[in-house]
């Protein structure tokens, strides 16, 4: 398990999505979201999400821009994803937590920074189950940091499933445009 607290703004729960913490998720006043989604067959499916995954392009396939400090996910990189246009672009600052790279099991999770809207962590893992089948999972705790998302907390919701869902169908989707 690697953490990198600084001044991530969810002590002190940093980290608490890596399976290998047994953490209670979520933490005390914050809302859990998993989601999974299939998105490939296979150890070849399952490098290639991996790398998807853990090099930011699944995010950049889903929309976002995404400026990192390093090429790859490992603990202590800076990341900034941001999701918009012009003066309505939403920053996300984060800071990668955790990072796994097994052979069945390739994955990161970043918390968030100050200047974020939310404050908690997110994990995307991909996995191979025993059957072969290549799944992201999507693991969140997070609670509103700004005034405009604890206002609007029940949407914030709504719009966080649909995001992970939304993750997963942009990493199935890049993943076999790549095996063309």
């Amino acid at each position: 398990m690697n953490a990198t607290p600084g001044d991530l703004t969810y002590a002190p729960h940093v980290g608490a999505t890596a399976r290998e913490r047994h953490d209670p998720l979520p933490p005390p006043g914050y809302r859990l979201l998993r989601a999974r989604v299939r998105v490939g067959e296979g150890p070849d499916d399952l490098a290639e999400a991996g790398r998807i995954v853990t090099t930011w392009g699944m995010h950049r396939a889903a929309g976002f821009r995404v400026e990192a400090d390093a090429p790859r996910a490992r603990p202590g990189v800076a990341v900034a994803a941001s999701l918009g246009a012009g003066p309505l672009r939403l920053p996300a600052p984060c800071r990668v937590v955790w990072a796994v790279d097994e052979p069945d099991r390739v994955g990161f999770a970043y918390g968030s920074l100050p200047g974020h809207p939310l404050t908690g962590e997110e994990a995307f893992e991909v996995e191979r189950a025993e059957d072969g089948a290549v799944w992201l999972n999507v693991t969140a705790f997070s609670r509103g940091a700004t005034w405009y998302t604890r206002a609007a907390w029940p949407l914030v919701g709504v719009v966080q499933r649909a995001m992970a869902r939304w993750y997963g169908r942009s990493l199935r989707r890049t993943v076999r445009a790549r095996q063309r």
